[in-house]
């Protein structure tokens, strides 16, 4: 740790509001690892929707799902973004629904191919959001 990270009160200035963007790429790293982890569970769920795979399967995906909102909350509020911006409430949409998807696909097998498009397009949507923020 560098000189002074640390408050006359030993806090560590991390938490401090002016340091908030050094938790950026944290909050981003998380975001992407979980998003990789949803997205690979999410598949492998379409790959082979076996009943015994599911109690697994949801446990691993609803964590990820739960750490995409965390740390997408987080990096908005980095950033000082709204929550009625537009393309993050579609992202919150893309989120949602792909959070979803596994749990459909043990109950909806025969659906695999069409669930597994939707996971595409909404992965595509979300992505699409991010790198060009249309409104």
């Amino acid at each position: 740790m560098s000189p002074g990270a640390h408050g006359t009160n030993g806090v560590s200035l991390f938490f401090l509001p002016h340091h908030t963007m050094e938790r950026l790429p944290y909050y981003h790293l998380l975001h992407l690892f979980s998003l990789f982890v949803l997205t690979a569970h999410t598949f492998m769920a379409f790959g082979n929707p076996d009943p015994l795979n599911r109690k697994r399967t949801m446990m691993i995906t609803g964590i990820a799902s739960l750490l995409i909102l965390v740390s997408g909350i987080g990096m908005a509020t980095v950033l000082h973004i709204p929550f009625s911006t537009g393309w993050l409430i579609v992202k919150i949409v893309c989120w949602f629904a792909l959070s979803s998807l596994a749990g459909v696909v043990y109950r909806r097998a025969h659906l695999r191919g069409v669930l597994s498009l939707i996971a595409l397009l909404l992965i595509l949507v979300a992505v699409y959001m991010v790198y060009f923020r249309p409104f």
